[in-house]
């Protein structure tokens, strides 16, 4: 008999369990729905071959020097909207969604390591024909924008870093919840299904400076392209990975010309890391936003695009 009861209680658990998760489960976004919503032009899609396809936006002159700009974790192309429309009367400006991320969806060999993003830099570059850039990559995205000028420097008249991954051991912070999550196999299999808005809605503020940038169409655009099909899957499988640092002999290699762009109240990756960039990248010019956090290239548009143009007009002379 008291077997019999423990084993109701465990059916009771169970069941109970079960349907709590349904009931919270949130379902993928509708991928022809997303398409609409947020690839409607100049938005376009590439075949990369080897069945991957990335969504890209392609503006500005086609023999205008080329900006290509490589989004962050968990982020889109969209977040380099408000330089595009600050820029692309000069420059022709190239932005992705990275496999795992936005519409593209995932990557079909599963690798989300920034050396892989680097290689799709590599043959989106080859497939528009460009053949010299600057590549400029915010966060996680500049982590893939210093693994590729290490692999492919004649290809680049410049980088920029925005906010960048590099630094080893940063200091002060503990890992992130959701990278917690991803390293725990039970809890990882749940969060791949049960994905609120609020989890959004209370942690995307945090990427600026002062949190009323996040605002509701934005949460909702984070919210639904983390839902595309594979997507939440492709997060997971990226955070279990290992933090993507360089070593000191990997950045005092670069030979060309370097700008580093932060936001002095980031939360994420502190200035103290522009510090170490700066320090260990010859000739870098380090510009720093007073009251900006993570994402200047949208908190700080006006004076962050207007220093990458000075930037890059410096090049020429």
């Amino acid at each position: 008999m008291r077997w019999r009861v423990l084993g109701y209680i465990v059916l009771g658990i169970v069941a109970a369990t079960l349907l709590a998760f349904l009931a919270f489960r949130t379902p993928d976004t509708d991928p022809a729905a997303m398409r609409a919503k947020y690839g409607a032009p100049p938005s376009r899609f590439v075949d990369l071959g080897g069945g991957l396809t990335v969504h890209v936006r392609d503006t500005g002159p086609r023999d205008a020097p080329v900006l290509m700009l490589i989004h962050g974790s968990n982020a889109s192309l969209h977040t380099w909207e408000p330089w595009a429309t600050r820029l692309d009367r000069r420059y022709r400006v190239i932005r992705m969604d990275l496999p795992g991320h936005g519409l593209t969806g995932p990557s079909p060999t599963g690798d989300y390591r920034a050396t892989a993003f680097a290689d799709v830099v590599e043959r989106l570059r080859v497939k528009l024909g460009v053949d010299h850039l600057v590549l400029v990559g915010n966060s996680m995205g500049g982590g893939v924008a210093w693994h590729y000028a290490l692999a492919h420097p004649d290809h680049l008249r410049a980088l920029v870093l925005v906010d960048s991954v590099g630094q080893p051991d940063p200091g002060g912070e503990t890992a992130p919840l959701a990278f917690r999550i991803a390293r725990t196999p039970v809890l990882r299999n749940i969060a791949g299904a049960i994905t609120p808005r609020s989890l959004i809605a209370e942690s995307l503020p945090g990427a600026f400076g002062d949190p009323r940038y996040a605002d509701a169409a934005m949460v909702d655009r984070y919210w639904e392209l983390l839902r595309y099909p594979g997507n939440r899957q492709a997060t997971l499988d990226r955070f279990a990975l290992p933090p993507d640092s360089g070593t000191p002999q990997q950045f005092a290699s670069l030979k060309l010309p370097v700008l580093i762009l932060w936001g002095e109240q980031d939360r994420l990756i502190p200035v103290s890391s522009a510090k170490w960039l700066h320090a260990h990248i010859p000739g870098s010019v380090l510009i720093a936003y007073p009251a900006v956090g993570h994402v200047p290239m949208e908190e700080h548009a006006d004076q962050s695009a207007r220093d990458l143009d000075r930037f890059v007009q410096g090049l020429a002379r």
